[in-house]
């Protein structure tokens, strides 16, 4: 079963090692910016046609974590 926080990496070398998704140059914290101002989820995906809808979910997800503090007990993988 794959996990969505699987979906988020950092990489020194990509986007200054900011959480990213999948390891391309799209970070976590642009998603976040897009859903914080209103934007859908469909909207999104229509503007980056290289994700998926799981790769938006894992976004929330890190960021939940993050507001509940237990990412700091979830290695990020290194991609």
């Amino acid at each position: 079963m794959e996990r969505l926080l699987d979906r988020i990496s950092t990489n020194p070398e990509i986007c200054n090692g900011k959480p990213i998704i999948r390891g391309m140059r799209i970070t976590v914290s642009s998603m976040l910016d897009y859903l914080a101002s209103g934007e859908s989820i469909e909207n999104i995906l229509d503007a980056y046609p290289v994700l998926e809808r799981k790769d938006i979910l894992a976004c929330l997800e890190f960021a939940s974590k993050i507001a509940d503090k237990s990412i700091l007990t979830y290695e990020l993988k290194a991609s």
